[in-house]
């Protein structure tokens, strides 16, 4: 994509709706789909392993131009995060079994990196939403 305005509406710290539920504590952005309360998924975050990695994260992503992308690594999986436009971001996510891009603006994505800290820690009420990852990954197939 070439065009660097982009007029899609994008998940933004300063939105009215209530998009965003929580982190839990490994670091999965729970999000309200468009702001519907009935449709919350987690987007898989970065863990930095070391205020090092966060730094190099937070600077590739800073670095990010129209067009390009940038990888981290979770446990089993690789996550992209993709510069599609002037101050939007995107972060791929399955909804209803089809493959969705999920759009923010720098400050948003970036406040969201930061939760990768080593020294970071969830609220309270947000170690629920860990406790649902692992009840979800329960229902899962173990082989396919």
């Amino acid at each position: 994509m070439t065009n660097s305005c982009v007029l899609a509406p994008r998940y933004r710290l300063d939105d009215e709706s209530l998009w965003l539920e929580g982190i839990d504590p490994s670091r999965n952005y729970w999000i309200a789909v468009n702001g519907d309360s009935s449709q919350v998924l987690p987007l898989p975050g970065f863990l930095a392993e070391s205020i090092a990695d966060l730094r190099n994260v937070v600077l590739e992503f800073r670095d990010l131009q129209v067009g390009q992308s940038m990888t981290y690594k979770r446990i089993a999986s690789e996550y992209a995060i993709h510069c599609v436009g002037q101050n939007c971001y995107a972060l791929a996510a399955e909804v209803n079994g089809t493959l969705v891009w999920h759009l923010f603006d720098q400050e948003t994505l970036e406040s969201l990196l930061m939760t990768a800290h080593p020294d970071w820690q969830c609220s309270p009420k947000d170690v629920d939403l860990g406790r649902r990852m692992l009840m979800m990954s329960w229902q899962k197939p173990v082989a396919a």
